[in-house]
């Protein structure tokens, strides 16, 4: 996903329904991601397991919404809906679905209509200045590789496969709430 980041073209994410985990750390690795009003729902819940996200998702939420907010999002494993995430910064817009499509095709053309240079240049200076450097997202990929065998987390993991992760509308649409009822 850091390799998308530094792609020399704009990367515009569109989401329209639930971006948590790794879903989500692939928007974050995006230049731009703007998200349904109505239907979209971050998150990176996996700390809530035991774990912690491991892709990205702690850099970049750290230089987009600051510690304070970035320790609510990432340590309090909840769900965020669009508005919020867009006040907190995570995303550069909520908009009515319905018109969702319509901005994201008129922006994606108008840059694509500009000197390419002047873009990818932007870009390049932009991106010396922002993104997370590759060792510190190893880091947290390690340290995620690392928590994800220990006993709890395996054991929190089983109890959201068992309840239907990624299976059951009910655990999916608030998975947020899912991992903050564990109890042994």
């Amino acid at each position: 996903m850091h390799r998308l980041s530094r792609v020399p073209v704009i990367t515009i994410a569109k989401v329209r329904g639930r971006a948590r985990g790794g879903g989500n750390e692939l928007a974050l690795a995006c230049d731009m991601t703007f998200a349904s009003r109505e239907n979209a729902i971050f998150g990176q819940f996996e700390c809530g397991t035991g774990a912690l996200p491991g892709a990205g998702g702690i850099q970049h939420l750290t230089r987009r919404l600051g510690r304070t907010r970035a320790m609510e999002a990432v340590a309090g494993a909840d769900d965020f809906a669009a508005d919020l995430a867009e006040r907190y910064g995570w995303i550069n817009r909520a908009l009515p679905d319905a018109e969702l499509d319509g901005f994201v095709e008129r922006l994606a053309k108008r840059i694509d209509g500009f000197p390419p240079e002047g873009v990818q240049a932007a870009k390049r200076l932009i991106n010396d200045l922002t993104p997370a450097e590759p060792a510190h997202i190893r880091s947290d990929a390690a340290t995620f590789q690392a928590l994800i065998t220990l006993p709890e987390t395996r054991e929190r993991l089983d109890h959201l496969a068992h309840r239907g992760l990624q299976r059951a509308e009910e655990v999916e649409r608030d998975l947020g709430k899912a991992v903050g009822e564990f109890r042994r």
